[in-house]
Formats: structure tokens, C-alpha cells, sequence
């Protein structure tokens, strides 16, 4: 077998990582690809297609990377651009692959970690492309492993957090607000529960945080 199979929620479109169906192979290093890759983004085990690099060339599957793809719990996202070197974040395993569609190219301006306003630096980004490839390394992580996983609690007590807390980005309030809004704009059809008790729960519970004035000041 030429390479390990991991199957990641479809139809997602890529942004700095994706959740998305790739092909997984095995290694320390990431090895450098042998050129570009053809499409569509499904888990089936298929054929060498014309540019996909023939098994001798691939890595082979290590037991330092354990097959638990089915873990309900899992998330693999996958890095194409500066993740493939710093994670910045906590795993528990990493594989190289690739994604199918898709193309990388240094069509993405950056005006904070690789340049200025004045200087806009280039970072890559991911376009359709159905005889494209890119390769990239996925890392999976659980939320419970999470550092910053909070875990369930009540509606009541969620919205009282949001109600209390500011960051660099802005109110809390204003995060829930904007997510709202968005789905009622965009997804109205679509029924989210906890989100809805939330905003209720905060809506009722936001007189008694400061008057309507400071309320509004907020967001």
C-alpha cells in the first residue's frame, strides 16, 4: 500500500486550513511533491492518474502514525502555506499529503506577517482548479485536547461570559452579533439551536448587565 487514507469532511472550501478529503502519506520530513496533481476531492482508492506520483516515490505508512481516522472526535486540518513549518497550535499526529482541486499559488497579499500596508508581503492561497493538487501536511487535533476548549455549559452561563468579556478583536458581544446576524442572512433556513438560546439568553439578561446606552456601546 502506497500511502495511508484519511478521509476529512467534504465540501468544505479551503481558507488558512482545510477540512477536506486528502491523501495521506506518511513521514517525518515533508517531501518535496513531483509536480502537480489532478482532482476531485473523494476518499476512494483510486488508479495512478496521470500526474499522481507512482508509489515508489511516495513514503510508505510508519506506526508512528496510527490509523484512528474514525474517531468521531478527531479534526485534521491541513496546512499549505505556513503551517507545513509552524504549527502554531497542539496535535497529536501530522502526516504530508495532498488536496485535490486546488492550486497554490502567491496571489494573497499580506499586510501583517510577511509585509506592511505599505509593502504588502505575498503569502499563498488556494484556488479551484480541477487538475490541480497541493501538498501540504495535516494535523490532527481533538477538542478536548484543546488548551482553549471550554467545554458545554449552560446557555445562561455562556451568555454571561460574552456579556463580561473584551479582547483585541473587539466585544464578545460583538462575535456572537455578527455570527447571528450571518446566519440570518445567509442561512435562514438553517436552524441553530445553541446559537439561538444564546442570543435569547443574552438578550434578556444584557438590561440587567449595564443600561441600553452603554449595551449599544458595546458592539
Amino acid at each position: 500500500m502506497g500511502g495511508a487514507q484519511l478521509e476529512l469532511p467534504s465540501g468544505a472550501r479551503p481558507g488558512v486550513c482545510v477540512r477536506r478529503s486528502f491523501r495521506a502519506h506518511a513521514g517525518d520530513q515533508p517531501r518535496r511533491p513531483p509536480g502537480p496533481i489532478p482532482v476531485p476531492g473523494t476518499m476512494k482508492q483510486e488508479s495512478a492518474a496521470p500526474n499522481t506520483p507512482p508509489a515508489s516515490q511516495s513514503p510508505t505508512p510508519s506506526a508512528q502514525f496510527p490509523r484512528n481516522d474514525g474517531d468521531p472526535q478527531a479534526l485534521w486540518i491541513f496546512g499549505y502555506g505556513s503551517l507545513v513549518w509552524r504549527p502554531d497550535f497542539a496535535y497529536s499526529d501530522s502526516r504530508v499529503g495532498f488536496v485535490r482541486g486546488y492550486s497554490r499559488r502567491f496571489w494573497q497579499g499580506d499586510t501583517f506577517h510577511r509585509g506592511s500596508d505599505k509593502m504588502p508581503g505575498r503569502v499563498v492561497t488556494l484556488l479551484e482548479d480541477h487538475e490541480g493538487c497541493t501538498w501540504g501536511v495535516a494535523y490532527q487535533v481533538q477538542g478536548e485536547q484543546n488548551p482553549g476548549y471550554l467545554g458545554p455549559a449552560p446557555e445562561e452561563a455562556i451568555a454571561t461570559q460574552i456579556l463580561a468579556c473584551r479582547g483585541f478583536s473587539g466585544h464578545n458581544l460583538e462575535y456572537l452579533l455578527r455570527l447571528a446576524d450571518f446566519m440570518q442572512l445567509c442561512g435562514p433556513q438553517a436552524q441553530d439551536e445553541h446559537l439561538a438560546a444564546i442570543v435569547d439568553a443574552v438578550g434578556t439578561m444584557l438590561p440587567c448587565f449595564c443600561p441600553t446606552e452603554q449595551a449599544l456601546a458595546l458592539v
